[in-house]
């Protein structure tokens, strides 16, 4: 039985056909390799092979550009966007473990703190 989330990384597709599978022109991917938008895997050769997961990514960018998203921008985006995938990664294990820790010391669970009141600052007097 093959693992889905591993077939979807496989670098199987050269440039032309991510191209295609894209929509995007062949140069335009390297354009986008260059600037390190997506890193496609490299063959013996130093060809590009591009996986599904790199192949996803290229629509995501092609629609952020059509939305009128600058290059850079959508680098940025991208970059959060991992991100926020790798910190809620680990707070689930941090949750995991809390549970655990938890569950093994009944007795010495963790008191609810009392939510306080957040005060903002007006730097503006008023009128």
């Amino acid at each position: 039985m093959t693992n889905p989330e591993r077939d979807e990384d496989l670098a199987l597709y050269v440039i032309s056909v991510a191209a295609e599978l894209s929509g995007l022109h062949p140069q335009t991917l390297r354009q986008y390799d260059r600037l390190g938008l997506v890193s496609p895997s490299r063959a013996q050769g130093r060809g590009r092979r591009y996986s599904l997961r790199d192949i996803a990514t290229l629509r995501n960018v092609s629609r952020m550009v059509n939305d009128g998203i600058n290059l850079a921008g959508i680098k940025r985006i991208i970059e959060l966007e991992s991100a926020m995938s790798n910190m809620a990664i680990e707070i689930a294990k941090l949750r995991i473990e809390v549970d655990a820790l938890l569950e093994a010391n009944p007795g010495k669970a963790l008191v609810a703190r009392r939510r306080t009141d957040v005060i903002v600052y007006n730097s503006r007097k008023s009128l």
